[in-house]
């Protein structure tokens, strides 16, 4: 049975990418879970720096003022949550292939902003995945407090998880996750009703016995109320998410995914701001022990909080399913433009980007645990790259616009990755989209300042860094095109002479298969055995030439008393192309295949670093001959036939392979 296709599911064809396509509902689970989830420790985020200025009052009236301003900063997010949303919708129908920032960046300021989009992306996708499997975490342990010192193992095994079922489809997992996405938006959105109903009648109560987080004491000022209103700016992370995914909807796809658009910032602006007025309404307070939701929830739910924890946690770990349909798309982006490894943008079995999905879960696995799964210690790296990669997109749709101006209806112009065509309303479009980058650019200035020293300098200095290393890469890969390029010039192949060499470890049935193949060549071959171990040698000549029959070749040995074979075959190589100076050396080698991986496993596998070593010299060709042994062949094998000469010594490390056993004959 195949372990992948248990594990993964039935294998896709290509043109069945076509059916794997979401509808909007399913397209809200997916794309909108990190921005839905951000409700969880928005709100947190901000009082938890307003709690500096409390403890620096005197009196509870004084306090009770500081924490009420998380209501003009929440509402100052909103309104900076409905221009985001206007201008990135109008994106998503200026570049319909997808890509969000990356590809508007490309097409408007070249490759070099393009990989600054696309660093900044990858690197909130990632945070992504951190930050919300945390939050969820410390929202399990708010319930259930004894699970706190396991929640970086809870972590790991929530983040395996959603690689998983990502591994599995998009349309799969994104099923399989739309229940829990709804759920916890029916949930919040029954418990806020229920909370304002009972503020509006005077029955809601306070919050009594939460112990306060520990802070250090601060004055109130302008750079405070920044950094509250900076860390309160993770409610708005991940909504260009659905800008980098259009390719995924159902026709109309950009119709459909701007419609999913409205509805998560809805949703989003509702839950947040109802959040923030509720958490002030009854004395929430910022706490390492009790979440802001979770003492909404007692407050308002009694006995049922239990059920708003569970929905909070489950679209909180649902949210690194945003990142792992944005991360593996934008990954191959960048690897079909030559700027990642190209591993990257192969699709997998499943037609997912299956190494973009594995690449994020190990990133993800490694912030967890070097930030001990601490949401507050990972907040702080999270919206640096969010809000630059949103200003990057929003200036470049404005100069999008100002080049499309002159056109005519009908008209289309090349840019430089795509096509410029007549925008009506353009000046309107381009205002929005001038508002939006500007505000984009104010926040991820504010936030800069406000949260270098507390661990967003690593953002800064990570960026710069990641964006060499993807020039790097595409300077490797313009390298190679060139080496391999024939120019302007008509080649004109010729035949070349050729010397076969097979490598002989013992002699076996694989080996007569390796002659067979040489021969077969109608070249001039020789057999070559590079001695170990003088013992096995003189065994091999004597079985040689007992058993290879009308094989004339004498059977050549070359000492290597330091047992470094890949150096001896090399330079043997060498000799016998500075005999042939015009001819290629076929190296012929082999290897024994067995059924299963636990099978070839027993074997040593050795010619790896032989080949490896061959496969760098220039006009030398490797090729592996491969001898398949079954397990029937191994049960059925005749007892009586045996090695006259004696066992050979399995334990020797050799350039063919495993041709170490005598074997049923096959022919």
């Amino acid at each position: 049975m195949n372990l992948e296709r248990v594990l993964i599911g039935k294998p896709l064809r290509s043109e069945d990418a076509v059916h794997q396509a979401i509808s909007n509902k399913v397209g809200l689970a997916v794309f909108a879970s990190d921005n839905l989830s951000s409700v969880a420790y928005a709100t947190q985020e901000i009082l938890i720096v307003l709690a500096a200025a409390a403890a620096a009052t005197a009196t509870k009236a004084a306090s009770d003022s500081i924490y009420g301003l998380s209501i003009p900063i929440s509402a100052a997010i909103v309104a900076l949550l409905v221009i985001l949303t206007i201008s990135y919708r109008q994106t998503i129908f200026a570049y319909p292939s997808g890509g969000g920032a990356y590809i508007v960046a490309r097409d408007n300021f070249g490759d070099l902003a393009a990989q600054v989009a696309g660093a900044a992306l990858l690197i909130d996708y990632i945070l992504t995945v951190s930050v919300s499997v945390a939050s969820g975490m410390e929202q399990v342990a708010s319930l259930i407090p004894v699970l706190y010192p396991f929640r970086v193992g809870m972590c790991l095994i929530a983040i395996a998880f959603m690689a998983y079922m990502n591994l599995r489809g998009v349309k799969e997992s994104g099923a399989f996750f739309a229940v829990p996405t709804y759920f916890f938006v029916v949930v919040m959105m029954l418990t806020l009703f229920v909370g304002m109903v009972r503020w509006a009648t005077g029955t809601l109560g306070t919050v009594q016995g939460v112990e306060l987080v520990q802070t250090q004491a601060e004055n109130l000022g302008l750079f405070l109320i920044l950094r509250a209103f900076s860390s309160g700016c993770a409610a708005v992370t991940g909504v260009e998410a659905i800008s980098n995914g259009i390719q995924a909807f159902k026709e109309p796809k950009s119709r459909n995914a701007s419609n999913t658009m409205l509805v998560m910032a809805a949703l989003l602006g509702v839950m947040f701001i109802g959040t923030s007025f509720l958490a002030r309404q009854v004395g929430a307070v910022p706490s390492e022990s009790k979440t802001i939701i979770f003492q909404l929830g007692d407050l308002i739910l009694g006995p049922f909080v239990p059920i708003l924890i569970a929905a909070t946690t489950l679209i909180l770990i649902l949210a690194a399913n945003t990142s792992f349909a944005d991360f593996p798309r934008l990954a191959a982006l960048q690897a079909k433009d030559g700027f990642l490894p190209r591993q990257l943008a192969a699709r997998g079995s499943r037609l997912v980007f299956s190494w973009g999905v594995i690449v994020l879960a190990l990133a993800a696995a490694v912030l967890i645990i070097g930030f001990n799964a601490s949401t507050t210690a990972l907040i702080p790296l999270y919206a640096i790259g969010v809000f630059l990669s949103f200003s990057l997109s929003q200036w470049g749709m404005v100069l999008h616009w100002w080049r499309s101006r002159k056109l005519k209806p009908g008209e289309f112009a090349p840019s430089k990755h795509g096509t410029l065509h007549h925008a009506p309303g353009w000046t309107w479009k381009l205002v929005i989209n001038a508002i939006g980058g500007t505000v984009s650019v104010v926040v991820m200035l504010i936030f800069a300042a406000t949260k270098f020293a507390s661990g967003a300098w690593l953002t800064v200095i990570l960026i710069p860094l990641l964006v060499w290393v993807f020039l790097r890469i595409h300077h490797h890969y313009q390298g190679v095109a060139r080496a391999l390029s024939t120019g302007k010039r008509v080649v004109h192949p010729i035949a070349r002479g050729m010397q076969v060499i097979v490598l002989i470890d013992d002699v076996h049935m694989g080996t007569v298969d390796m002659v067979e193949f040489a021969m077969s060549l109608g070249h001039p071959w020789r057999a070559v055995h590079f001695n170990v171990d003088p013992t096995k040698a003189e065994k091999i000549l004597a079985k040689w030439s007992q058993r290879m029959g009308d094989c004339a070749h004498e059977l050549t040995i070359v000492p290597a008393p330091y047992r470094n074979l890949s150096t001896v075959c090399a330079n043997y190589v060498s000799s016998v192309q500075m005999e042939n100076p015009d001819s290629l050396i076929h190296v012929v080698m082999g290897q024994i295949i067995m059924d299963s991986w636990v099978a070839q496993a027993l074997h040593a596998n050795t010619s790896i670093g032989i080949k490896l070593k061959l496969q760098s010299m220039d006009g030398v060709i490797v090729t592996d001959v491969s001898y398949p042994i079954h397990r029937e062949d191994v049960e059925n094998a005749p007892e009586n036939e045996t090695d006259d000469f004696g066992a050979t010594d399995t334990h020797n490390p050799h350039h063919a392979g495993d041709h170490k056993e005598a074997v049923p004959a096959k022919h």
